[in-house]
């Protein structure tokens, strides 16, 4: 169970301190700590910055990942960008995070493929992204679909979806209006034939019990962002 303990990071660089220079940086930082530690994807959601700033944000986490991967093959993070498919194209990300009201995963397939295709040999799409959580090819990227109860699970498993983020698990201390779904849903949901995470206000003492419900691994934000990453890996995947 260890090893096969799925982690997931989302990104927040407005929870850090500073000004804009200094949270960029700092967040930067966090992706290269998330990388050597292990963790399987990063997710990209700074849904504050204009598309412009999105892709030179999403352009040096890519060149920060790809060279830890060169430095060490074993590593695996996979860099997904929310729900832009344009911007995660043009920096070369493994793939999408997209919200239960996005486009499709297959329409997300149809747009990566044409996207791909229309680049001739010697482009950036034919040089391998090797070591991706997956091992996909370019033109196979990731999907995560956000998800809230069993059928919408399904429904992104039916769409094609590479897995499953489904929240929120447990209360979440800063948005006490999100209801949680609880342990018996999430259950339910991992009954599904793609991978379920689990997200919302998981910690240390409840990561367990997601995991025990048949989640494949957790995401979080502050869990990661607020805490030595690599002390957070060896612990969930020790007592998973």
């Amino acid at each position: 169970m260890a090893d096969s303990c799925l982690l997931y990071y989302i990104t927040d660089r407005t929870a850090l301190s500073g000004d804009e220079p200094i949270r960029r940086r700092r967040l930067l930082e966090k992706i290269s700590e998330a990388t050597r530690a292990g963790v399987d994807y990063i997710q990209l959601r700074e849904k504050d910055l204009s598309t412009r700033e999105l892709e030179s944000l999403a352009r040096e986490a890519v060149s920060i990942i790809a060279q830890l991967r060169t430095e060490n093959r074993e590593l695996r993070t996979a860099l997904l960008i929310n729900s832009r498919t344009d911007v995660a194209l043009a920096v070369e990300a493994d793939g999408v995070h997209l919200r239960g009201d996005d486009i499709s995963p297959q329409e997300v397939r149809a747009v990566w493929k044409c996207g791909a295709a229309s680049c001739g040999a010697g482009t950036p799409f034919d040089r391998l992204r090797a070591g991706s959580a997956r091992q996909l090819s370019p033109l196979d990227p990731l999907i995560a679909v956000s998800c809230h109860s069993a059928p919408e699970v399904a429904q992104a498993a039916a769409n094609g979806a590479t897995f499953a983020v489904f929240a929120p698990v447990f209360e979440k201390k800063d948005v006490p209006t999100a209801l949680p779904v609880g342990l018996a849903a999430l259950r339910q949901a991992c009954a599904a034939k793609i991978p379920v995470l689990a997200l919302g206000g998981i910690t240390l003492s409840n990561a367990h019990s997601c995991l025990e419900a048949g989640a494949a691994g957790i995401v979080a934000i502050r869990l990661f962002q607020e805490n030595d990453i690599a002390a957070v890996a060896q612990h969930v995947r020790r007592n998973g």
